[in-house]
């Protein structure tokens, strides 16, 4: 009798494992889209966090967020470089491309920046490799970026009628642009 009572509980067990593992696979597929998903979000963080580890490592040595002012920087906030490449480059694939080729290759005919290269010369070419740069420019594109405490007030003086027409006053880093 015991034998009997153990087969029963045994083939109960079975159900009940049976079942239950119908039920997880079921729950799985159907979540499989949004898992896919999450999967997705984690890699856009990951890949964002690469950006701005790269950008604070290798950009803000020159393109400074913690200057007191214009005049102590040795190169525009990245936030000018963002408004200006944004400007012409709306699209994310052409905004990283022209970055990016400007990054690898600076040279003043290709500027887009005449003001910050009359005040700060072209950007030296850096040893920088092309996989990093795309993960600093694409962050650059999809993140705001920090901003030094006196830019908003400098770029409004230097472009009290928009940016890019050479219609600001002083030594403007988008003047003729």
């Amino acid at each position: 009798m015991w034998e009997i009572t153990n087969i029963k509980k045994m083939k109960a067990l079975k159900i009940l494992l049976v079942i239950t593992l119908i039920t997880l696979t079921a729950c799985s597929n159907s979540n499989s889209k949004q898992n896919k998903n999450i999967l997705a979000d984690v890699k856009e963080i990951s890949k964002d966090n690469d950006g701005l580890k790269l950008l604070q490592q290798n950009c803000y040595a020159c393109h400074s967020v913690t200057s007191k002012s214009h005049d102590e920087i040795i190169a525009p906030p990245m936030v000018a470089v963002k408004r200006r490449y944004k400007m012409t480059y709306m699209s994310e694939n052409e905004f990283v491309k022209a970055l990016t080729d400007w990054v690898l290759d600076p040279k003043e005919e290709n500027a887009l920046m005449f003001g910050a290269v009359q005040n700060f010369k072209v950007m030296p070419k850096q040893p920088f490799n092309k996989e990093e740069v795309v993960k600093i420019a694409t962050y650059i594109f999809n993140n705001e970026l920090e901003k030094p405490s006196w830019f908003e007030s400098h770029f409004n003086d230097e472009h009290p009628n928009g940016m890019g027409k050479g219609n600001g006053k002083g030594r403007g880093m988008f003047k003729n642009n």
